[in-house]
């Protein structure tokens, strides 16, 4: 059970290494990063739910320039965090922002009724219309948790 829950931060570093290693005539990019979880509770139902230390919120973005042509997020848990409830009434946005910083674009996720471990989500390939950030935030019961954000530059 261990073995499942360390795929995703494995297959990460094995594409941020893929993409170091690639050459090409086309410029590409691509960042890997993830951000921990902080321990939170919160209700559903009427029942406590109980988020331990042991969560890391990993987002993956390709692609040249201002053209994402791969974007996912998720979370792994590893330990004890592995082992509980998860997260239930889940969702991951993706928002985009320009050099200023003024959000320009958001991708809003389902919302998941249900009680995940791992929740994950992928983004459409897409060109953006300015240089900026594209983030991820991963929602519990309709809170925002946890945020990872990337660079996009010249």
């Amino acid at each position: 059970m261990f073995a499942r829950y360390r795929s995703r931060p494995f297959m990460a570093i094995a594409s941020a290494c893929a993409l170091l290693l690639t050459s090409s005539s086309v410029a590409q990019a691509g960042a890997v990063g993830s951000t921990p979880v902080r321990t939170f509770e919160y209700s559903v139902g009427g029942m406590t739910m109980k988020v331990p230390t042991g969560c890391a919120f990993t987002h993956i973005i390709r692609g040249g320039g201002k053209k994402i042509t791969y974007q996912n997020a998720g979370v792994d848990c590893a330990f004890v965090a592995a082992l509980g409830t998860g997260f239930c009434n889940w969702r991951i946005d993706f928002t985009y922002a320009d050099t200023d910083n003024r959000t320009y674009r958001v991708s809003r996720g389902r919302t998941h009724p249900e009680c995940k471990i791992d929740p994950m989500r992928n983004n459409s390939p897409q060109t953006l219309p300015r240089y900026g950030k594209a983030c991820a935030h991963l929602h519990v019961n309709g809170v925002r948790r946890v945020s990872q954000c990337h660079h996009i530059t010249k």
